[in-house]
């Protein structure tokens, strides 16, 4: 069995902070804006020098570690079998995104796309949110299972916050690629949990 290590779990709660970003819009109808301009544009991040490129600051994936030491740390914390639900279905499909050599370089045209439209408009303007939601839904939603979003039906019945959270999950994608390029493992998720735990409270208690 591979080893996990902290850079892995670095990528995890990236995943972990991408899935949460999704169930809160599909809950509540709205997110910070500066949560959701930071992890849109890890979709843009497709040469980083390091892993922690990927996300601008190990600082901002506080969140991240923390839903890693609730979800798989000591069996008295509850848990939330939804977000972990959304963490691995985000696996499954990029599993397959991964086996797919046209819908990858489908892909990367399109990230293309988005990189220079940015030279007019912001990552969270609607017209660059929805290009990502489009990428999402036409490239790699396709692949797999689609990932059922549950939630308040009054506000996933808007078109802006169904192209939110589809910019989010090509987001949360983005990053459980770097997770597999990393060495990730999803059955280490199962049988290697204290060690998740452990890189994870190390990370806390640096940031």
């Amino acid at each position: 069995m591979s080893h996990v290590t902290y850079e892995q779990t670095l990528a995890l709660a990236g995943i972990s902070k991408a899935c949460y970003c999704v169930q809160q819009l599909a809950r509540q109808g709205t997110l910070d804006y500066d949560m959701l301009e930071e992890v849109l544009s890890w979709v843009l991040q497709t040469d980083p020098e390091q892993p922690v490129d990927v996300f601008g600051e190990e600082q901002s994936l506080h969140l991240g570690y923390r839903i890693i030491h609730d979800q798989l740390g000591h069996k008295s914390t509850p848990k939330d079998a939804e977000l972990t639900r959304y963490v691995l279905s985000l696996m499954t499909l990029e599993r397959k995104l991964m086996a797919n050599k046209n819908a990858l370089q489908h892909l990367s045209r399109c990230i293309e796309d988005v990189r220079r439209q940015l030279d007019h408009f912001e990552i969270t303007d609607s017209q660059v949110v929805g290009n990502l939601a489009g990428i999402y839904k036409d490239v790699v939603s396709p692949l797999g299972t689609k990932i059922q979003i549950l939630g308040n039906p009054a506000h996933l019945r808007h078109r802006d916050i169904q192209d939110k959270i589809r910019a989010l999950l090509l987001a949360g994608v983005r990053a459980t690629v770097l997770w597999r390029q990393l060495g990730g493992k999803r059955r280490n998720i199962i049988f290697r949990r204290s060690k998740w735990v452990a890189f994870a409270t190390q990370a806390l208690q640096k940031i």
